[in-house]
């Protein structure tokens, strides 16, 4: 791997300091960059909730014919409706960043961290959100909510992302229908 990528809705980043907070790190400040292949499902707002899978070579085939249907997408990324124009309104800027002192933390997930400060290589305004999937082998999926697919997913042989769902929209049934992941 030669190139990770870092998502910002903030322009003109110069440097990449590492800082606390985020998953599984809260207390170590690291860089987060993403791979290529999982690149989709951070072009997005960054407080857009979202539901992402693929299938996997050992998936149950009864689990992508149910999940992913007929799709001929390597990659399914459903979000609410309500978030659609906020989608369409947002700009992103992707950051291209050298991988040489990235660590892959989460192959699933593909986020890699770095413990020493990055500079980007490139820097690329992406305008149209919707547009930009279009060319990165997705079906988009808008859904009035994401509760019953998130369920379906993490109980599924799909290989899964589950992103900011504590921004989603409460569901009707309430929280302890959907709670604790399981292990």
């Amino acid at each position: 791997m030669t190139t990770v990528y870092h998502l910002s809705d903030q322009p003109g980043i110069e440097l990449f300091e590492p800082r606390t907070g985020g998953y599984r790190f809260e207390a170590e400040p690291v860089v987060w960059a993403i791979d290529r292949e999982h690149l989709p499902n951070y072009l997005f707002p960054r407080d857009c909730p979202r539901v992402t899978f693929v299938a996997r070579r050992d998936s149950d085939p009864s689990d992508v014919e149910r999940l992913m249907g007929t799709s001929d997408a390597k990659r399914v990324i459903a979000v609410e409706i309500a978030w659609y124009e906020r989608i369409r309104d947002s700009r992103l800027y992707q950051y291209e960043l050298g991988a040489k002192t990235f660590t892959m933390v989460d192959e699933i997930a593909g986020y890699l961290i770095s413990r020493e400060p990055v500079v980007p290589v490139s820097e690329r305004e992406i305008g149209d959100i919707l547009g930009e999937l279009l060319t990165h082998d997705v079906e988009l999926r808008f859904l009035p909510s994401l509760w019953k697919l998130r369920e379906a997913v993490i109980h599924s042989t799909l290989e899964f992302s589950i992103i900011r769902m504590r921004n989603a929209q409460p569901p009707e049934e309430g929280y302890e229908a959907y709670y604790p992941l399981p292990t």
